[in-house]
């Protein structure tokens, strides 16, 4: 994908062109690469680039060594990213760079993957989450530029499908586990329950229950809005048992 004169391409502001190591090819970033070849560049292999000003092809650095072309207001010498600043910073837990602030975030090692600071010990870790494909889209989660969305089960899933995701459902497509505080929402449940009387013949009716979110398992009345956990109060359950009735009254 060709670049505009001085600015890089729609992912990245900067002044130059990769050198492709894999095909010799030139391009703006390895997104255009990716998205034009049927290979991906490795980002840790580039070795030159290519001034979009002077157009001349030297060694990866933050300026041209011919014009003084700045290539980018940030410059990673390890992944070979440039581009505007955005607090970007190298992790080295990661592997890549990320946005920063650096002082804003912190590295889970279980988790492979820098987190907010809001989440540190307030989080639950998972082996490597972040090495797993984001179960929406089927697409990487560790070096997408989409930023990662932590569930409270400790799944991971892109940003913006979560967003899509709480359009539809509530439950992370993993698990089923909550993916947000529903507490409010259960409370709501409660008065629509006790407000909507069932038929006579499944007022005694009881069944057995999973509770998604705490993952215990409880007999409960029947009720067709919903089956609340008895020992989290969650809505979130699934009937694993059969229907049966009281025994008062049998």
């Amino acid at each position: 994908m060709a670049a505009a004169e001085g600015d890089g391409c729609e992912h990245y502001r900067r002044g130059c062109l990769l050198l492709a190591p894999c095909c010799g090819k030139l391009y703006a970033c390895r997104l255009c690469h990716d998205g034009a070849e049927e290979h991906r560049l490795d980002r840790f292999r580039v070795a030159e680039v290519q001034c979009t000003r002077c157009r001349l092809l030297q060694k990866a650095q933050q300026r041209c060594e011919g014009c003084d072309n700045l290539f980018g207001e940030y410059y990673c010498g390890i992944c070979h990213l440039f581009d505007c600043d955005k607090k970007q910073y190298h992790c080295p837990g990661c592997g890549i760079c990320r946005i920063g602030p650096k002082e804003d975030f912190f590295h889970c090692s279980k988790c492979s993957l820098c987190l907010s600071l809001s989440l540190r010990e307030k989080h639950k870790c998972i082996e490597n989450v972040s090495r797993q494909d984001c179960p929406i889209c089927l697409e990487d989660i560790h070096t997408s530029r989409v930023g990662a969305h932590v569930l409270p089960c400790g799944h991971l899933l892109h940003r913006t499908c979560y967003e899509d995701m709480l359009k539809e459902g509530y439950r992370c497509p993993l698990c089923m586990h909550s993916a947000l505080d529903m507490t409010r929402y259960w409370r709501q449940l409660d008065d629509e329950v006790a407000h909507t009387p069932m038929p006579t013949e499944y007022q005694n009716m009881m069944v057995e229950i999973l509770c998604n979110d705490c993952n215990t398992c409880s007999t409960v009345q029947f009720h067709l809005l919903g089956m609340k956990c008895k020992n989290c109060e969650s809505y979130n359950t699934a009937q694993y048992g059969r229907c049966s009735l009281s025994l008062e009254e049998q």
